[in-house]
């Protein structure tokens, strides 16, 4: 049994999970982006889910996380950079602490468990508040110096938004549900409209939501292919 953590930069998400992974208990909390209050709710819903048979607790951290140092090296909307996490958490916890890439933990399980059984080279994608990515070649992930797979900063428009990377028009500024906001927004609709909701009235021929639609899609489409031409995968997972 192991306790599963996904940090996102809206959510703070665990899991209790059994040797089988299936799922026993889970709970959530908002995310923010303070590390040292991150840290403290971590450490709670620890101590919520905790039981005499967990022998582990993994975590996925958006960001560049050197894995086998189990640090992480720089985040996103939440960088935890600052903070020993998988030390301070093993202390708290008195239990091993694995941390590793959130997409890379994803495109694991995807392959213990999900989608990807049975793949030998596959790319995912994360969408969420930003991008993140993972790429697995014959089974193996690939890390390159340690923290390859940083899909979400592949360029697609040199003169684009700002992202929190420091550069310009990576794919997450263009196709992250952050960035899907800012397209609804400007097309002069709420930001609670939600994707089906689009996805409905683009049905029914709504040409704006159409318009959002694309403006979203077309660079992640862009990023994918950028992928494809790269690692020749046998499968891609969103």
């Amino acid at each position: 049994m192991a306790i599963g953590i996904d940090i996102g930069g809206t959510n703070l998400r665990a899991a209790r999970i059994s040797g089988t992974g299936e799922i026993l208990d889970r709970i959530s909390e908002k995310s923010a982006p303070d590390p040292e209050l991150v840290l403290s709710r971590i450490g709670e819903m620890v101590r919520r889910l905790d039981a005499p048979e967990v022998a582990a607790i993994g975590i996925g951290v958006p960001g560049r996380v050197d894995a086998q140092l189990g640090a992480v090296l720089s985040g996103g909307y939440v960088n935890l950079a600052s903070v020993s996490l998988a030390q301070r958490l093993e202390s708290l916890a008195d239990k091993p602490v694995v941390i590793d890439n959130d997409c890379n933990m994803a495109l694991i399980a995807e392959m213990a468990l999900g989608a990807a059984r049975g793949h030998e080279s596959i790319v995912m994608f994360t969408i969420g508040t930003g991008i993140g990515g993972a790429v697995v070649h014959d089974r193996r992930m690939v890390r390159g110096k340690g923290t390859a797979g940083q899909l979400g900063h592949i360029t697609v428009d040199m003169s684009g938004e700002a992202c929190v990377c420091g550069r310009r028009g990576c794919v997450e500024t263009a196709s992250s549900g952050t960035a899907l906001g800012r397209h609804i927004a400007r097309a002069g609709l709420g930001r609670d409209v939600s994707v089906d909701q689009l996805f409905a009235r683009d049905a029914g021929g709504d040409a704006l939501a159409r318009g959002i639609l694309e403006a979203w899609a077309g660079p992640l489409r862009a990023a994918i292919d950028t992928t494809v031409a790269m690692f020749a995968p046998d499968l891609v997972l969103l």
